[in-house]
């Protein structure tokens, strides 16, 4: 069995998947199995993945093909199909740097255990520079100290490889047809609960942001999925020992969210008081996502 499973989910995005593929047949460990998610794709991604597949690359290629749900459903998916102990997700228009995989895995062969939930690393753009900070120097993490602002200014995208076996435990995420902008890293929340992460403070991943990621947009991505961020602002709310502004503010977007989607709110809510205090404050920034939203191209 392979140690690691790199996982990407895509959509009509062929013109960016050579890149991706290149960069893991030049990794000096192929210690992995590359698992392409096609998200419903019209292009010919399935054609491009099938020829490669036939090539001599020295690791092995699994092609899914499922309905067109979003980013998160491709998680859900490739959650369900991995069997190695670790997995990554690298998206479409990313790609690992050469020594990613033998980094890793040798990274985990010398620190993991059933104690850490994976290792994070972190990500850079083509130029070097790394998005966002550094992470603590210290062996571990958790994302919800992160979220909740415990080390101050360390923000960015990580590049995470997870624990299969935790991913099982709290995938799949709950799937809302009719929305796309549900953000996976509820997962690796809901698994911090129980679990510290790994730090491997180096870059391992090349980012390219593209102009229909779920990156850009926030707004419009508030009004067009509000039942995933209401699912997402209800894990937040959960966090104990979180700042009083942190829950605050993540009680406000609920509400906004709850608004929008037309989900029960007060009742469905783990901070109840602090919702109807603070429920004309989400009434008011459901307005302004609205206005925001629509006013976004």
């Amino acid at each position: 069995m392979k140690t690691l499973t790199v996982f990407t989910p895509t959509y009509n995005r062929a013109h960016c998947l050579s890149r991706g593929y290149e960069a893991l047949k030049r990794q000096t460990s192929k210690d992995f199995v590359w698992l392409v998610i096609d998200d419903g794709s019209t292009d010919n991604t399935k054609e491009l993945v099938s020829a490669w597949q036939k090539q001599e690359n020295g690791f092995e290629i699994r092609y899914v093909y499922k309905e067109n749900g979003g980013l998160y459903t491709g998680y859900n998916k490739a959650i369900e199909h991995a069997d190695t102990p670790l997995c990554v997700c690298v998206d479409s228009d990313d790609y690992l740097v050469d020594d990613a995989v033998e980094k890793v895995v040798r990274f985990w062969q010398e620190n993991g255990s059933e104690e850490y939930a994976g290792i994070v690393a972190l990500d850079a753009y083509e130029n070097g520079e790394i998005i966002g900070d550094k992470m603590p120097e210290q062996k571990t993490i958790n994302f919800i100290d992160l979220a909740i602002g415990k080390y101050k200014g360390k923000n960015g995208d990580k590049k995470n490889f997870v624990r299969t076996d935790l991913y099982k435990s709290v995938a799949p995420m709950k799937e809302f047809p009719e929305e796309r902008d549900f953000n996976p890293h509820y997962l690796h929340l809901k698994i911090s609960k129980t679990h510290d992460f790994l730090v491997l403070n180096e870059p391992l991943c090349i980012v390219e942001y593209q102009p229909d990621g779920m990156t850009n947009s926030i707004f419009k991505n508030y009004l067009r999925s509000p039942k995933g961020f209401r699912e997402s602002r209800l894990l937040d709310m959960s966090f104990k020992n979180a700042p009083f502004l942190y829950t605050a503010k993540k009680t406000i977007h609920y509400i906004s969210s709850c608004i929008l989607s037309k989900q029960p709110c007060i009742s469905a809510s783990p901070r109840k008081a602090l919702t109807v205090l603070l429920y004309p404050f989400g009434w008011l920034f459901s307005l302004y996502v609205r206005y925001r939203g629509k006013r976004t191209k």
